[in-house]
């Protein structure tokens, strides 16, 4: 009897551990997957949608924004996308991949920028791709511009009397380091760098901002300074004031919405299925060897 019960148990936890299995893998399949085509989940998924994206901190890769307007750009169910900002730039070529992905999406659906406390630098760049930015008068943006700062420490090395041996194959390769100073031939090559840096960003928000500022303007303002959202309003970087909400509701124009639309948000993903599902089959495992031996412990003990 008490073996049955406990064969009973076992085979009950074992029956849940292979359920959970198949859940977790759906669910990995059927929802995270943001690479799947449109079909029957977004038949069923009802309603005139806006996805919200936000855009926070640091630009310093752009994976995760990508997989995000990927993902809402094939949902039937977004009509239009909202970035929402609150940055103060980054690297360079993040900023260019999200521009180029928002490019693309543009053709299919409205993307309006929606600037909280800052979108200046790289967070601007990506802004100026989208169909209309809007944000408060009190807004940070703008700092159209590029910098390199390179610490110079040879003065440092040779006063702790360090000596730093450096073997490389290439004149530059060691441009920059810091343990020596830059003679003027390094600094013309960094300058240039920076140069055709700044005339990619000139000319991507001058595509971006087509018919809304001249090339003339934006050369006289492109040199590093960042602006109030009125200011930068007046000189034709941003297109309205407002709060997100005023952002949702000219991306809903925009998108044909009709009514209050529904915000949805980027969906968190689990760091590992399989973790996940270790863990709990193992918490479900001593639960069901506790009933069992809890089971066996009140069973007659015959004598």
């Amino acid at each position: 009897m008490k073996k049955s019960r406990l064969g009973v148990s076992l085979i009950f936890v074992i029956v849940l551990m292979v359920i959970f299995a198949i859940l977790v893998f759906s669910l990995s399949h059927f929802v995270e997957n943001e690479e799947r085509p449109s079909g029957i989940p977004d038949i069923l998924d009802y309603g005139n949608k806006i996805g919200v994206i936000p855009i926070e901190g640091t630009i310093m890769t752009s994976d995760e924004t990508l997989k995000d307007l990927r993902k809402f750009r094939k949902k039937s169910s977004i009509r239009a996308i909202v970035l929402r900002i609150n940055s103060p730039g980054g690297t360079v070529a993040p900023a260019q991949e999200i521009y180029r992905e928002i490019e693309k999406i543009r053709k299919k659906k409205p993307i309006v920028a929606s600037i909280e406390t800052v979108g200046a630098s790289a967070a601007y760049y990506i802004a100026s791709s989208t169909d209309s930015i809007v944000c408060s008068k009190g807004s940070i943006t703008g700092s159209i511009g590029v910098i390199m700062m390179l610490p110079d420490l040879h003065k440092v090395i040779e006063k702790i009397g360090v000596n730093v041996n450096v073997i490389k194959a290439g004149a530059f390769k060691d441009i920059g380091s810091g343990v020596k100073p830059l003679n003027d031939q390094e600094r013309d090559i960094l300058q240039n760098f920076a140069t055709e840096i700044h005339e990619q960003f000139i000319l991507d928000v001058l595509n971006g901002r087509q018919g809304k500022i001249e090339l003339d303007k934006l050369r006289s303002i492109a040199d590093g300074r960042f602006f109030t959202g009125q200011t930068a309003k007046e000189l034709g970087l941003v297109d309205s004031m407002g709060n997100f909400y005023d952002a949702v509701k000219v991306a809903g124009n925009l998108g044909g919405i009709k009514g209050e639309p529904e915000l949805e948000y980027p969906k968190k993903k689990w760091n590992s299925y399989l973790d996940l599902f270790l863990d709990t089959a193992s918490k479900s495992l001593v639960k069901g060897l506790e009933y069992a031996g809890t089971v066996q412990d009140k069973a007659p003990v015959p004598r």
